[in-house]
């Protein structure tokens, strides 16, 4: 989704996404998460769980942290150069809500919360 608001805003980002653990290492995102992204117009059929590795911490600038349990297990995992790097996704540092168990309604949350962050960083990013 960030890459997408970057594309219409026209900025140029390497975006990608990373797990902290390897749990569903190599499957596609949850169909009900798919469903309702395409829904608002995003593809994420091509995407697939990956774990984040050491060579993320030197190659982007930015590590977004979805919730407090991901931020603390990034900073133990990031180099010490590299942890200022990891911010939380919100801006008011809350974590993302996980919909997982709690029906439609919640994806759709999700995603409300994800689209207004995702054009707040769009936006500090394009100045």
């Amino acid at each position: 989704m960030l890459r997408t608001h970057a594309e219409r805003a026209g900025l140029e980002l390497a975006v990608a996404s990373r797990g902290t653990q390897g749990y569903h290492a190599g499957e596609p995102p949850d169909p009900r998460a798919q469903r309702h992204a395409k829904k608002r117009g995003y593809d994420l059929s091509d995407l697939r769980s990956t774990r984040i590795g050491e060579a993320d911490f030197e190659t982007f600038e930015l590590i977004l942290a979805c919730d407090r349990g991901h931020y603390e297990a990034l900073i133990a995992r990031a180099p010490a150069h590299a942890r200022d790097k990891i911010v939380m996704f919100r801006a008011d540092g809350d974590d993302l809500p996980d919909p997982y168990y709690d029906g439609p309604a919640a994806f759709e949350a999700v995603l409300d919360v994800v689209e207004a962050e995702c054009a707040r960083l769009v936006a500090e990013l394009s100045r």
